[in-house]
């Protein structure tokens, strides 16, 4: 299977990004082939203006240029993997404006759906578990994300890992990096 990984931080060398190279490398261990999409590193606009705004009377609608380079890398990949650090209870904006865009009207909703067979968000925390399952800030997350974007653009699997404790310091960022790469090894299990 082919992958798209895509991480969402300003520090190429950032936790996050071990993360996802620790997931790239998880996916090429059970012989999927991978791409990554380094947000920040690729300088991508998470603003929308008119030419990539979702148009209900157009089905046929022609997208920017910068979006349909976007739409084919996800369209020319059968999984998805989102990394990012939880900032608010949700993705950084870059992330979400990077959904806006490229997951628009026609390309994975309305007309036409995402045909992905997995999706998978990685999201790292510096709280513990018991903060977010308190309030249930992990079950509003998920549900965010999960049914929210992947669900509603035709993914059916579509999950949600946590890496907590990103902060602690210690033996924790190794651990995080084990994780995740077990993440990306397993990540067709069962398909």
């Amino acid at each position: 299977m082919k992958v798209l990984v895509v991480m969402a931080h300003p520090r190429r060398d950032s936790l996050t990004g071990q993360v996802a190279d620790a997931v790239v490398s998880g996916l090429a261990d059970a012989g999927h082939g991978t791409e990554l999409a380094d947000l920040y590193g690729e300088g991508f606009d998470p603003l929308i203006f008119p030419p990539d705004e979702p148009d209900w009377e157009d089905e046929g609608k022609v997208y920017s240029g910068a979006v349909r380079a976007e739409i084919e890398r996800l369209r020319r990949n059968e999984g998805i993997v989102l990394v990012f650090p939880i900032w608010w209870w949700s993705f950084p904006a870059i992330m979400k404006g990077w959904i806006d865009r490229v997951w628009n009207k026609d390309v994975a909703y309305g007309s036409r759906a995402l045909s992905h067979r997995r999706a998978l968000a990685v999201g790292l925390s510096a709280s513990d578990a018991e903060t977010y399952a308190k309030r249930d800030y992990d079950k509003a997350i998920e549900t965010q994300i999960v049914t929210g974007v992947f669900e509603f653009c035709g993914i059916s699997d579509g999950r949600f890992a946590y890496l907590h404790r990103s902060t602690d310091g210690g033996d924790r960022p190794a651990e995080m990096i084990a994780e995740a790469r077990e993440l990306g090894r397993t990540f067709a299990d069962g398909l």
